[in-house]
């Protein structure tokens, strides 16, 4: 692969935005401005339907979020995922390599993850998410020179789902320890932190060089309400703590030095993966040589622009004017 700075791991889900009549949500059986997880039969019956539509098909998920957009600001990135062999995978596959991500994906029989959005005329979204091949993910889908060759090895709380995925982040962990790769985790989720059960604690004591939380899972890590008390522990177990705390900005403490990032205001359209491009921001700010202050302003930049938009992807043009201001 070459030259690998960012390893990222993640759920491989392809999202697919698709209009719709609030009576096509009743024949599907789906309420209205919900967000679910499908699979089976009723995952099927929303394919087809989608099948019979003018649908868009974007690259989604956590992880590749971040890998994404990494690559669009040249950090030269990898993603490791796993898809199916299907119309879905292929589309995946064809708009990543267009983003100049270097494809560590491994397709297998069945279907690759999807987060079908289905928008009403009057603009309310209904999510059905299925996550399908990526609870697949296991040890044998790492890639061990990749790791060996990157600065960092990035992915999220979701990879902490089945006995599978959890091998596989265990496998990739020690890789980058025995080769002095940085490890970058985000918490990502709260349901993903209390489904860890105190394992990521554990995790991030024993393992991880950079962590990044928000105030609601900083909160369940150590079982706290105050926050400021959350981000000093935090700062106790890794090299350098991140806690985001919205509208108020976020923390970045490495060692004796905090450093308060401001929120860049922006009209919020869409805050889909705000919190995956801050983590792009700040990677591609220590990718840079740049110090934690510089790398969250970056951050907090990018993220300010993903929300002023749709979706979590930027045009090139528009990464360049980000760029433009770091």
């Amino acid at each position: 692969m070459g030259n690998i700075q960012v390893y990222g791991i993640g759920n491989v889900l392809i999202d697919i935005v698709c209009p719709a009549e609030d009576s096509d949500l009743k024949l599907l059986g789906l309420d209205k401005g919900i967000m679910k997880l499908v699979e089976g039969d009723e995952r099927d019956k929303i394919v087809n339907f989608i099948s019979s539509h003018n649908a868009e098909y974007h690259c989604g998920g956590s992880a590749p979020n971040t890998i994404i957009t990494l690559s669009q600001l040249g950090i030269k990135s990898a993603l490791s995922g796993k898809t199916g062999v299907d119309d879905f995978g292929s589309r995946y596959k064809e708009q990543l390599l267009s983003y100049n991500v270097v494809s560590s994906l491994n397709m297998e029989e069945g279907n690759t993850g999807s987060s079908i959005i289905l928008v009403c005329p009057d603009g309310e979204r209904t999510m059905n998410t299925s996550l399908e091949n990526n609870r697949k993910f296991s040890a044998n889908d790492i890639n061990e020179e990749a790791i060996k060759e990157s600065d960092f090895l990035y992915f999220t709380g979701y990879m902490w789902d089945t006995e599978n995925q959890k091998e596989a982040i265990l496998k990739a962990i020690s890789i980058a320890k025995k080769n002095d790769t940085t490890i970058v985790f985000d918490a990502a989720d709260p349901f993903a932190v209390k489904r860890s059960d105190g394992k990521f604690l554990q995790l991030i004591e024993n393992h991880f060089d950079i962590v990044l939380a928000n105030a609601e899972e900083a909160s369940l890590l150590f079982g706290k309400d105050n926050l400021s008390a959350c981000a000093k522990e935090l700062s106790l177990i890794c090299k350098i703590a991140v806690v985001k705390d919205g509208s108020r900005g976020s923390n970045i403490t490495q060692g004796d030095n905090t450093f308060h990032i401001p929120v860049y205001k922006t009209e919020t359209i869409d805050s889909t993966g705000a919190g995956d491009i801050y983590s792009a921001g700040l990677l591609y700010g220590l990718c840079q040589g740049k110090g934690i202050e510089e790398s969250g302003n970056i951050a907090s930049k990018l993220a300010a622009g993903v929300v002023g938009q749709k979706g979590a992807q930027f045009t090139s043009e528009k990464i360049s004017e980000i760029k433009k201001s770091f």
